[in-house]
This record gives C-alpha cells, sequence and structure tokens, in this order.
C-alpha cells in the first residue's frame, strides 16, 4: 500500500510539503519554506549482509549569509556523505606517497617477525 500525503500552506512556514512512503520498500519527502528551506530526499530499503538497511538520498537548502547553502547527501551502509561547495576536502596525495603506496600494494607480503608483534 503506497501512502500518498500533500500538504500545501498548512502554517504559515510551509509553502509545500510532499510524503510519500510505502510501508514495505520505500520513502520519498520533500518540502520549501516560506524562508527559503527547501529539502527533498528518497530511501530505499537494502539488503547488507543479513540485515535490511534503509539507504537514503537526498538535499536541502537554506540561506547563508553570502547565498544559498545546498548539500547533497547519501547515508547508507557507508555512513552519511555530504557533498557541498561550502565543505572542507581533503587536500590531494602527494605524488610521492601515492607511489609508495601503489609500490606497497604490488610487494610481496613480509615475513612475521615475532619479536616485533604486539601481545
Amino acid at each position: 500500500m503506497l501512502y500518498n500525503v500533500t500538504c500545501i500552506n498548512v502554517c504559515s512556514l510551509n509553502k509545500k510539503q510532499e510524503v510519500e512512503v510505502n510501508p514495505r520498500r520505500s520513502r520519498r519527502y520533500t518540502y520549501q519554506t516560506g524562508n527559503g528551506i527547501s529539502a527533498d530526499q528518497k530511501g530505499e530499503l537494502k539488503k547488507v549482509g543479513n540485515v535490511e538497511a534503509l539507504a537514503v538520498q537526498g538535499e536541502y537548502k537554506y540561506p547563508g549569509e553570502h547565498g544559498d547553502i545546498e548539500v547533497s547527501y547519501t547515508a547508507d551502509e557507508n555512513g552519511f556523505q555530504p557533498k557541498g561547495a561550502h565543505l572542507p576536502t581533503a587536500p590531494p596525495v602527494p605524488e610521492a606517497i601515492q607511489r609508495a603506496l601503489a609500490y606497497l600494494a604490488t610487494a610481496p607480503p613480509q615475513p612475521e617477525h615475532p619479536e616485533h608483534q604486539t601481545q
């Protein structure tokens, strides 16, 4: 059974709100407010190992001091993964480190030395 609810002008802050819920597999919602905030998200049940988990994708936007702040995201078995122009990113990995990692990935395993093991 699919539930579909649409609410328009429910209160002075909401300009639009929609919710769709399929109790067995998926859901989706979207809303906009009168002050420029909006969000959209969809999610589905996903098999992760022996467990069903909700995996979602979405985006939200709100007014910032220097323009709108926009974030898109995925949340699944790998955690919450936001993306946005205002979010910091890791610096690039230096070329020498990239070469060392590539070498280590192809190097044969080293024999274990009992004196170097921690207990």
